[in-house]
């Protein structure tokens, strides 16, 4: 550290920088996701194709997942998030001429294969650059405000891009400005400091490429984390049907949807405002399990509500609750494990993470073609409630967890 009393929260340069370029990165992921929904679901009217999006774009990931998270552990992490973000910028502008000469639906599939590679190379990458400015006692507050950040982007880029649809009547302008918006994260990139990884000697054996799964594996309270995640956003994979709400069941068009994808984000950064004004939680597991069974049953409200505002309310919700079990998750993760060894756990939680996110997309979509959206995603709100007693049943220490500040690395939080 070059002071030894650094700002905490916003104040501190670093966290700053690294918050608002992943709030330019991520609304221009937004931007991406809504205008590749619409043009899909305007080309086909098929529920198969929206969830075939989260499937293609998991190949990569897991693929990637093991060469990402050793990149990360042996490279300067700045260089391989610039790469990661440059190549996203890249696949932006390769959605926009689908759009603009209405190329084939494989070639945006394979734009959204390109995405899933820089997915995999950023996760590690941008979500351990931090740990490595700030004193470990900042990562709570500097974890509420990146994810507050993240939430307003996530916000604000869904809203932009069903406007960006509804002015220009296609989907290109909307990809351009996702281009411009990687730029400006590779920018801002650009001026954090290089931090070397500790030198090695000898050739890198089985264990040490692998050693992110044996320390996850090792750790029960974060094995308790990741599934919470896993399978939360498994089953109430809700936002990969909003075109299908916002075209046949609310009726409210690209503009609506554009709502409706920013609404978990809007509930996301207000509780991740608040958390910057908060305490540590004394008990941080039971808050987390908490906000997962609101989560679950935020998700059905969704599913059984034919009123627009109630499905806002219902989204805002679910946001609210998954900011606070993110950033409970993030900071525990953080916090226990090594510096030399966060790029390959990073990478192994982005999996888990990622495969939920995008194999919840892919279930989504292929229970909403068989039984109906409403009733996918009322089947997986419910299937939410479960898991969180599965996991309090297999993992009871998880509940148990004092304050994340307090942990060390390599604890199982079981002193």
């Amino acid at each position: 550290m070059q002071e030894s009393s650094p700002p905490t929260g916003f104040r501190n340069p670093f966290v700053r920088t690294v918050a608002l370029g992943r709030m330019a990165g991520v609304a221009g992921l937004q931007i991406m996701v809504v205008a590749v929904g619409w043009q899909l679901y305007e080309r086909t009217g098929s529920a198969w194709s929206l969830g075939l999006l989260g499937a293609v774009e998991l190949i990569p990931i897991l693929l990637l997942m093991i060469p990402a998270g050793n990149v990360a552990d042996q490279t300067p992490r700045k260089f391989v998030a610039i790469f990661a973000h440059a190549l996203m910028g890249c696949a932006a502008v390769g959605l926009a001429l689908t759009a603009l000469t209405k190329a084939p639906n494989i070639a945006i599939y394979a734009m959204i294969l390109l995405i899933g590679v820089a997915r995999a190379f950023s996760s590690p990458s941008v979500g351990t650059i931090l740990p490595q400015l700030i004193p470990r006692t900042h990562f709570a507050h500097a974890n509420a405000w990146v994810s507050s950040c993240v939430q307003f982007a996530a916000a604000g880029g869904p809203a932009i891009g069903g406007v960006l649809i509804a002015i220009s009547g296609t989907a290109t302008l909307a990809y351009v400005v996702a281009a411009v918006l990687q730029g400006v994260f590779v920018a801002l990139l650009a001026v954090l400091p290089k931090i070397a990884p500790p030198p090695t000697t000898g050739r890198r054996s089985a264990s040490d490429v692998f050693a992110g799964f044996k320390f996850i594996r090792g750790n029960p309270i974060f094995l308790a984390a990741i599934t919470l995640d896993l399978f939360a956003v498994l089953l109430g994979g809700a936002v990969a049907l909003l075109p299908i709400f916002a075209k046949d069941i609310l009726e409210v068009g690209p503009t609506g949807l554009g709502w409706l994808r920013a609404a978990p984000a809007v509930g996301a950064m207000m509780a991740g405002l608040i958390q910057t004004r908060l305490p540590p939680w004394r008990t941080p597991g039971r808050v987390m399990l908490w906000a997962v069974v609101g989560f679950g049953f935020a998700t059905i409200g969704f599913g059984l509500s034919t009123s627009f505002l109630l499905s806002m309310a219902c989204l805002f919700l679910t946001g609210a609750c998954d900011s606070l079990s993110v950033v409970i998750r993030t900071t525990l993760e953080q916090s226990i494990t090594p510096d030399p060894l966060r790029g390959r756990v990073s990478a192994i939680n982005f999996v888990f993470i990622g495969m939920s996110n995008e194999l919840g997309a892919f279930e989504s979509g292929a229970t909403a073609a068989l039984f109906g959206a409403v009733t996918s995603v009322v089947m997986g709100g419910v299937g939410t409630l479960i898991v969180v007693v599965a996991v309090l049943g297999i993992w009871p220490q998880f509940a148990r967890i004092g304050p994340l500040h307090t942990l060390m690395p390599g604890d199982d939080g079981q002193k």
